[in-house]
């Protein structure tokens, strides 16, 4: 049974209980082809062409839908049962499928027996083994696609087989590998510790990719960390430092010969919901913070918490990446780190290529694919 409350709102009783519209609210997603572009589905008017005072008038039922009539300019509108249910108010979520509540967060041992891998012919040729791919990056960070063929400039195609390559100033493809005089720290064999990149660059490149076209001989494997369990850990076990970490920008910088970028973000993002929704580390690229005096002290007892609590050996999944192992993953929510390695005389040593692009474009090609999905 559909009613008008007092407030002029729409009131419909389905099976799960009594949803409530406001009838700005649905007068402003009227989906009739005066208020629509039937092609793109883009609305005509402006929020500012609606009567400041309008109402429900009357409705009724036809069916399915539930007919509308709108007080004071008589405008008609027809909404599904199912369309209404779908846009419910109340317990709405934040929406956009990018915060901790969309995610299945995990610890190493979660994983055994089910680690995210598709091969890469398979993605190629089923839109099953894609699809598989791309919830994995979805819903648990990352995806391991294996038999790339290892050949430069593969990390390209890979890419854009999902979304759109992120050109940075690192280029549009990256050398990971050992370099005489390294503008950054990843091109060398040192061992790094748990990160995201590009902190200094607001906003980051949401999702990475890393090739492996050769390995060392001894070292270099990878290791990849949930961020958003970890931020939930530190919620749970001490919301003083969780809120400092939350409440603070702290400030990332990069230069070199050409480039200088700068970016001050907190190190766990909230949406406004206050829910997590994005980590950012990177101790090589941190700038110091500047606080009050007497919020420095908290800061540092709150930053390293966090940093021991992320370099835990027992939350970092490790992998050996082997030639044709392309890694895809959202870096806005898992960290990657790389033991050290040993450079042999006469070896090329080991060498990854990597990109960046953007988990919209992910999300998207994903979307798509479910349109034939049953």
């Amino acid at each position: 049974m559909n009613t008008v409350n007092r407030e002029g709102d729409l009131l419909v009783t389905t099976g799960e209980g009594e949803l409530r519209f406001p009838a700005v609210w649905l007068r402003d997603n009227c989906p009739c082809a005066q208020c629509r572009d039937p092609g793109s589905g883009q609305k005509y008017h402006d929020i500012t062409d609606l009567p400041p005072d309008v109402a429900v008038e009357t409705v009724r039922e036809d069916g399915d839908a539930v007919l509308v009539m709108f007080a004071p300019d008589r405008h008609r509108s027809a909404f599904s049962r199912r369309w209404l249910a779908t846009h419910a108010l109340d317990d709405y979520g934040d929406g956009d499928g990018r915060t901790e509540d969309d995610k299945e967060l995990w610890l190493p041992p979660d994983l055994a027996g089910r680690r995210p891998e598709v091969s890469w012919p398979r993605y190629l040729a089923e839109p099953a083994g894609q699809i598989r791919a791309l919830d994995a990056v979805l819903r648990l960070g990352f995806v391991l696609l294996t038999d790339v063929p290892a050949v430069p400039g593969m990390v390209l195609r890979v890419a854009a087989s999902f979304g759109y390559v992120r050109e940075t100033n690192y280029g549009a493809l990256f050398d990971v590998r050992v370099e005489p005089a390294p503008g950054n720290l990843a091109f060398t064999s040192r061992e790094i510790l748990p990160h995201t990149d590009n902190p200094y660059r607001d906003p980051v490149p949401t999702v990475q990719l890393l090739h492996c076209l050769r390995t060392a001989a001894d070292g270099g494997d990878t290791g990849l960390v949930d961020g958003f369990a970890a931020a939930a850990e530190l919620r749970a076990t001490n919301r003083e430092a969780f809120d400092v970490l939350t409440a603070t920008a702290v400030p990332f910088g990069y230069i070199d010969k050409e480039t200088e970028l700068r970016a001050s973000q907190p190190l766990i993002e909230l949406s406004p919901r206050g829910r997590v929704r994005g980590v950012r580390f990177n101790n090589r690229s941190a700038q110091p913070v500047r606080l009050p005096y007497g919020d420095i002290a908290p800061f540092y007892a709150a930053y390293r918490r966090w940093a021991a609590l992320l370099a835990r050996p027992g939350r970092q999944l490790d992998l050996r990446l082997r030639p044709g192992d392309c890694l895809v993953f959202d870096n806005t929510r898992i960290l990657h780190a790389r033991t050290a390695f040993a450079m042999s005389a006469g070896s090329p040593g080991r060498h990854l290529q990597g990109c960046y692009a953007d988990l919209d474009g992910l999300a998207s090609t994903r979307a798509v694919l479910g349109r034939g999905e049953a």
